[in-house]
């Protein structure tokens, strides 16, 4: 059977949409790859671009992204919410069939090296391709962001993996790796407090002291002037969506913040919201393979 992988490059434009085009045109004229979906925010300044396709093409793809957001972002002009640190900010690879991690890694590090060589965009290798512990986590890479890599690079700690001790001028540095599947999940806030979303982020997220495989940060949403507690679940098996949910509802109502609203961006596993669904419909005995007709039909 055929070997599928799927990448979820974040590139650090969200407002552009001919530059958005342009680079995810890449994707679609490039054979053998799918584009699933294209989510950008104006706020974040970040388009979240997800496709699937054989593991040749997969490279061929992410290679091409990267050279053409090059060419077209510069971060030297750029402002937004999100943490960033590249014009092509990150480029993940996730097995999803007749692949295993070990042939993501395999790939992220041929991504890498040629990323560095023909987009002239230093790379840090991240998660399961991770060359050092402290290279594992994304955020731990990127503190700092663009205005400070250059300086950052200069410790022998981080010099990149490929491309050398440095950064490109105008586009930054990438991280390349292999993951499990990530689902992007934010939760708004009916507050225009963004001391209170940071707040509750710290609480919320691993590295604070709570729930597991999940990290967050404040962000404020300028258009619609609210707050909002920004997630990467990166383990939905450890931590469901709804488990973060209710305790970002839980630590709002401390201070009378209803959460208003959330967003999915991007794609999630189906069973992440199947998971949800039974959880607050309180279904006994639930069996999404007998009792869902699309997975009859599947």
């Amino acid at each position: 059977m055929a070997k599928i992988i799927e990448s979820v490059p974040n590139i650090s434009e969200g407002r552009n949409r001919e530059i958005i085009e342009a680079c995810v045109d890449e994707i679609r004229n490039t054979p053998g790859c799918m584009l699933m979906d294209c989510s950008s925010d104006p706020n974040h300044n970040r388009s979240v671009i997800t496709y699937m396709g054989s593991p040749e093409a997969c490279e061929t793809a992410s290679v091409n992204l990267a050279k053409k957001a090059v060419e077209l972002i510069d971060l030297t002009k750029h402002t937004g919410e999100h943490p960033r640190m590249g014009c092509v900010d990150v480029i993940p690879f996730i097995p999803i069939k007749e692949t295993t991690m070990e042939e993501c890694v395999e790939l992220s590090k041929r991504v890498g090296k040629r990323v560095a060589e023909e987009a002239d965009l230093p790379v840090f290798l991240y998660e399961k391709s991770a060359t050092a512990p402290h290279r594992e986590n994304l955020a731990s890479i990127r503190k700092g962001q663009f205005e400070g890599m250059a300086e950052k690079v200069k410790d022998p700690a981080w010099i990149p993996d490929f491309g050398g001790q440095r950064i490109h001028p105008t586009g930054g540095a990438v991280c390349v790796g292999a993951r499990p599947a990530l689902i992007a999940f934010n939760i708004n806030l009916g507050t225009d407090d963004l001391e209170i979303a940071s707040k509750i982020s710290k609480i919320i997220r691993k590295s604070g002291g709570g729930l597991d495989c999940v990290k967050a940060i404040g962000v404020m949403l300028e258009d619609r002037n609210i707050a909002q507690v920004s997630i990467n679940m990166t383990d939905f098996t450890v931590t469901p969506l709804y488990r973060a949910k209710e305790l970002v509802k839980a630590e709002a109502a401390r201070y009378g913040v209803p959460v208003i609203g959330t967003e999915l961006i991007g794609l999630a596993p189906m069973q992440a919201l199947f998971d949800t669904a039974e959880y607050y419909l309180q279904i006994e005995n639930f069996d999404a393979s007998v009792q869902i007709i699309e997975n009859h039909l599947l």
